[in-house]
């Protein structure tokens, strides 16, 4: 499988995962596309160091060859996929009462030593 296979799976199964899975519907929602932009600098960012600086190197085969800041194309919809299953499931665990009014310093369920 290429890497841009991969990051197509990824990014299908974190959005069956938000509007079907979950319901969540995180990406049908306006704050969420406000809001990413935020992520995507810092990721073309962190991106652009490894691959500009050949820490990470991709093999030309398995990539389309696309790149934004040095960074290959899948991995933007890596990230897009990363980003989306995480706050998807964040948001269902707090639709279901898991800490449901996080406070500063009130930490969590567990007992404090």
């Amino acid at each position: 499988m290429t890497y841009t296979a991969a990051a197509l799976l990824g990014v299908a199964g974190a959005l069956l995962v938000d509007l079907v899975g979950l319901r969540t519907r995180l990406v049908t929602r306006v704050v969420f596309w406000a809001t990413y932009p935020i992520v995507l600098v810092f990721q073309l960012l962190s991106n652009g160091i490894l691959t500009g600086r050949r820490i990470v190197i991709y093999d030309p085969a398995a990539i389309v060859g696309w790149r934004i800041a040095y960074a290959p194309v899948e991995d933007l919809l890596f990230g897009f996929a990363m980003v989306l299953l995480t706050l998807s499931v964040w948001v269902w665990l707090g639709r279901r009462g898991v800490q449901p009014t996080p406070r500063a310093g009130e930490g969590g369920r567990f007992p404090r030593r």
